[in-house]
């Protein structure tokens, strides 16, 4: 079907760069400005990647503030969530 690959993994956030409350994100391979649907306890988001990353073992994706406090992860830092 299309090249919206579903992955699961853990997920951190950033303070960095961008227009303040952009729903975005780092990924290592997914297309710079595609949109990816971040999944975690009940919660979806969708956030544009804008960066690449996270160099961090086990992490499949980063998030700016405002898509990290959407889903509900400010307290945890680092949660596990699917991607779509």
């Amino acid at each position: 079907m299309g090249s919206a690959q579903a992955e699961s993994g853990l997920a951190s956030y950033y303070g960095g760069r961008g227009h303040h409350g952009e729903m975005t994100c780092a990924h290592r391979t997914r297309p710079m400005g595609s949109v990816v649907t971040v999944s975690h306890s009940g919660r979806s988001i969708q956030c544009r990647v804008n960066d690449r990353g996270p160099f961090v073992r086990g992490r499949v994706i980063d998030l700016s503030i405002s898509a990290a406090r959407a889903l509900g992860m400010m307290n945890a830092g680092v949660v596990r969530v699917s991607l779509q």
